[in-house]
């Protein structure tokens, strides 16, 4: 064995140990969080970037709208403060839209590290702040000031002593400031442990900087994607998708290039920039078009900066996905989390055998507020999100998967926490039966999901909800799935967006949607249908 060929071990070994860092570090944000949307949901990054600002790992844990747009975020940091003036124990954050990851509830925390005296590397990390103030989550805003507390690029800690004054600001600005100081804490910590866990790993291996197992990071990462494009055709691909939007329907419109080793996606054709908080930071709009093409091209190859460099992705300024600050954009995963299916009808038309039918997409958060009886935070408020998702599409070889969150990946709340944290009462949560858009792959089964207060109370729903107007398409003579229904037992059907009361002694019914088919329903395995058929996923003679 050469020299050469050890030098390749030990480098794969410690691309490795870089992963492994990043994932001690998003346990540790996981295990200390106080939302239960991050420590129950994982809706949360982590990862670690060389002196240059390039993300080198990222936390498997975690979803790809926070990662992919904190891989940016590390660089806006940069420019705003100087890494020569920096010192051991220092912290920085934000919670900026366009230089974070895409509204005002997820703080992003970035912490130098330094080993031997030198500066090496930095952490960041990113979880979802259940409420920040303002009007809460959800798409209601007609402007960013209505939405909550904005964290300029600020510093949070100076040679590791917090600044009070940024934290009892933080506190002043939410609902729930027991649990928002706290996850402050957690981000902070699950920083310091990467960097201890980085300090050891460059010790055991001999080294004093990253600065070589970043280029070799890098330069595998890109040319393996670079590889994979190259065996795609070359040319333009289009798909179009209207979606509910808030005041009026949302035309999604993109043009996917291949060439020369790079994919470009250009959003040219879509809606303006609207009125309500439906609109997406440019930040979001590549972290989520990123991912979809990432899934379909090259989905073995770790996410970094070498990786994420073979997409180009555009939006024209002043469009719903390219929005302008002061821009209302606090439902921002409502649009954004639909691009891959974007990606998936360009590609499908030259590798269909590779890319699923359109899910329900955006996740169907419930958020709700008011009184509690619950004394977790110092207050009589209540405020949470309980995670829900639909169905994803029907793959090429299986069928869509049901109630899951693709592609956020963010984990459904279970029932016991929800309670234990709110006064909710869940009468019910299941499977909804005939959901699912037929198909020779079925797509994923939605929900059936219904509530009321525990304490006899009204309570505030800020209802962030697609695909109830416009639900996922099959294709190629798949059916479409089920659109989502939100209403009130035996009573009035609500709006999908808005914030909307429950009152006392009303039951709230959530129907969330189906994933699209896939091929011709006539040319489904008659095993599978049977399955289906017993499992009262769809009736007999469906």
């Amino acid at each position: 064995m050469t020299d050469g060929s050890l030098d390749e071990i030990r480098s794969q070994i410690l691309w490795n140990r870089l992963i492994a860092v990043v994932e001690d570090q998003a346990t540790v944000l996981l295990r200390t969080a106080f939302s239960p949307i991050v420590r129950e949901c994982g809706d949360l990054s982590t990862g670690v970037f060389d002196v240059s600002g390039r993300m080198l790992a990222q936390a498997v844990t975690g979803t790809p709208g926070h990662v992919n747009s904190m891989a940016a975020a590390v660089g806006h940091f940069l420019n705003h403060f100087p890494p020569e003036t920096m010192e051991e124990g220092d912290i920085f954050i934000t919670n900026d839209p366009w230089m974070g990851t895409g509204h005002l509830n997820d703080f992003t925390l970035c912490t130098p590290c330094f080993f031997q005296g030198q500066l090496v590397a930095y952490f960041a990390c990113t979880s979802h702040i259940t409420d920040v103030g303002g009007l809460g989550t959800g798409p209601d805003g007609t402007d960013l000031h209505m939405e909550g507390l904005s964290i300029p690029m600020l510093k949070l800690a100076s040679r590791g002593k917090m600044d009070s004054t940024a934290l009892a600001f933080i506190r002043a600005n939410t609902r729930q400031p027991v649990e928002t100081e706290g996850d402050v804490y957690s981000l902070a910590a699950c920083n310091d442990v990467g960097c201890e866990r980085l300090q050891a790993t460059l010790a055991e291996f001999g080294i004093d900087n990253l600065e070589g197992i970043a280029a070799f990071v890098l330069s595998r990462s890109e040319a393996a994607v670079e590889s994979a494009i190259k065996e795609l055709p070359e040319g333009t691909w289009r798909y179009a998708m209207t979606v509910d939007g808030y005041e009026e329907p949302i035309t999604l419109n993109a043009a996917l290039q291949v060439a020369g080793g790079r994919v470009n996606v250009d959003y040219f054709g879509t809606s303006e920039q609207q009125r309500r908080a439906i609109n997406v930071p440019e930040i979001y709009t590549a972290a989520y078009t990123s991912f979809g093409l990432a899934c379909a091209i090259a989905p073995e190859v770790p996410n970094n900066a070498g990786s994420l460099g073979c997409y180009r992705v555009s939006a024209p300024v002043g469009t719903v996905l390219n929005a302008r600050y002061p821009a209302a954009v606090n439902s921002r995963h409502i649009i954004g989390q639909i691009l891959p299916d974007m990606v998936f009808g360009c590609l499908a038309q030259i590798i269909p055998d590779r890319v699923p039918a359109e899910g329900a997409s955006c996740l169907w958060n419930l958020t709700f507020r008011g009184n509690t009886d619950r004394a977790v935070n110092d207050a009589k408020l209540f405020t949470i999100t309980a995670v829900t998702n639909g169905g994803t599409g029907a793959r090429p070889q299986k069928d869509g998967l049901s109630a899951t969150a693709y592609p956020s990946g963010v984990r459904g709340t279970p029932v016991e926490i929800n309670e234990s944290v709110a006064p909710l009462l869940f009468h019910r949560k299941e499977l909804r039966a005939g959901s699912a858009g037929a198909g020779r792959t079925r797509g994923g089964l939605g929900q059936v999901i219904e509530i009321e207060s525990a304490i006899g109370a009204d309570v505030e729903m800020l209802a962030a909800f697609d695909r109830v107007k416009f639900p996922a398409r099959g294709r190629d003579g798949g059916k479409h799935g089920a659109p989502g229904r939100v209403f009130i037992a035996g009573g009035r059907e609500l709006q999908p967006k808005g914030t909307q009361t429950v009152k006392a002694g009303e039951k709230l019914v959530i129907f969330t949607p189906g994933g699209g088919g896939l091929g011709p329903p006539s040319e489904r395995d008659p095993a599978a249908h049977s399955d289906d058929v017993a499992a009262g996923y769809v009736a007999n003679g469906d």
